[in-house]
């Protein structure tokens, strides 16, 4: 059995941040009846086609769940929502700032309706202050919370590779439903908890912060490099071939010059000699390496690396990490069925002893609308009977 199963999820979500929460919840059992617009649907289906027709996020975020379709503006279909709502565990909904509100299904309507309800809002800026009612995609949140200051090389900042954002936002969501469900199992208590983009990611943005604020100065844009640590940061063979170094203490150091390099007088040079010596020296320590490890192969270079001990890992580029051996030998890409026939996923990051994980199939859009439809139908027949 795993954790979640009995659990019912119901999901006004798009984008991101909540169908990253909902499908967490998914992966462990629970049942997500994902609310999708008639005919568009979640709007990260059309992001892009790239996995053989289909979007490449909503592959990423959707799995496992059910596409109900409803028009929220349709008192109709406004009356199948309360009516889920009226017996599920947690509803989950990042719809535009207000949006949940007007169409009347506020926090305090809901636990009315059902007070054993977790109510998960998660928005860009939170309930209050000026940027409350903001555009909050992750590029501007990135911007807004001095991620991409601090991100990129000296002359040019860069936003992160993937929208950490809303990663950080959907994450906290899931953590923050496992806790009121928890807490709900001692009190009988619903919750309402609000989740937002903008403190997530401020959240993540902890070491930058603090060493600005009482640093006085923010941390460097420094590539792949550390603004403490050196050397830090990516390095090249003769042959191109490219690892990334994170030494952190001396006795590293020491081995990475007698091994790596070749040469123990490296680590007692003057210029090299601590820590923040090899940080105030850095564009000399990085010509230092350059030289010592022109001579030799990528080969050579990751024998060397693993002979000292020294941390480091190879940079590979995405074509290179989905054949990546830590995947392919411990079994991580699985088959799942999708509208479009199988492909492969990758397992969820949560491991659980004797549990299998869930992988059931990416629904089309509005795929169990008649079946829940239906079961509901059910209910009321039965109530009604009852009665």
């Amino acid at each position: 059995m795993r954790p979640l199963e009995g659990i019912t999820i119901i999901a006004c979500e798009q984008a991101v941040a909540a169908p990253m929460a909902t499908r967490q919840l998914a992966d462990l059992g629970a049942r997500v009846i994902k609310i999708e617009r008639p005919g568009s649907g979640d709007f990260a289906r059309a992001y892009d086609e790239t996995v053989n027709g289909l979007s490449s996020h909503f592959v990423w975020l959707n799995r496992s769940k059910e596409s109900l379709t409803l028009d929220l503006k349709d008192p109709e279909d406004q009356g199948i929502l309360t009516e889920l709502l009226a017996t599920a565990d947690v509803f989950v909904q990042n719809l535009a700032p207000g949006a949940i509100d007007r169409l009347g299904f506020n926090p305090g309507r809901l636990r009315e309706l059902n007070p054993r309800l977790i109510v998960c809002n998660i928005s860009g800026y939170g309930t209050d202050g000026p940027m409350r009612d903001a555009k909050a995609y992750d590029l501007l949140i990135q911007s807004e919370a001095g991620l991409v200051s601090i991100t990129g090389t000296p002359d040019e900042p860069a936003k992160s590779g993937i929208p950490n954002a809303d990663i950080a936002a959907g994450m906290y969501a899931f953590s923050g439903i496992l806790a009121a469900l928890y807490s709900r199992e001692r009190t009988g208590d619903g919750a309402v908890l609000n989740v937002n983009l903008f403190d997530s990611l401020i959240e993540w943005m902890g070491y930058p912060i603090y060493y600005t604020r009482y640093g006085g100065t923010a941390p460097q844009r420094t590539g792949t490099s550390h603004a403490a640590i050196a050397p830090y940061g990516t390095f090249a063979a003769g042959d191109g071939t490219e690892y990334v170094l994170s030494i952190q203490n001396e006795r590293e150091w020491v081995a990475f010059c007698e091994v790596v390099l070749g040469d123990a007088t490296v680590a007692t040079d003057p210029r090299f000699a601590s820590g923040s010596l090899r940080v105030t020296n850095r564009d000399e320590l990085h010509t230092v390496i350059a030289d010592r490890l022109r001579p030799i192969t990528g080969e050579e270079f990751g024998t060397r690396l693993g002979r000292a001990k020294t941390a480091h890992a190879r940079l590979r580029q995405v074509a290179e990490v989905i054949t990546h051996p830590q995947l392919i030998e411990r079994h991580r890409w699985v088959p799942i069925q999708t509208p479009v026939g199988p492909i492969e996923a990758l397992l969820p990051a949560i491991s659980i002893d004797g549990v299998e994980p869930r992988m059931d199939p990416i629904p089309s859009l509005g795929e169990h609308s008649q079946a829940i439809r239906a079961e509901l139908a059910e209910a009321r027949k039965s109530a009604t009977e009852g009665a």
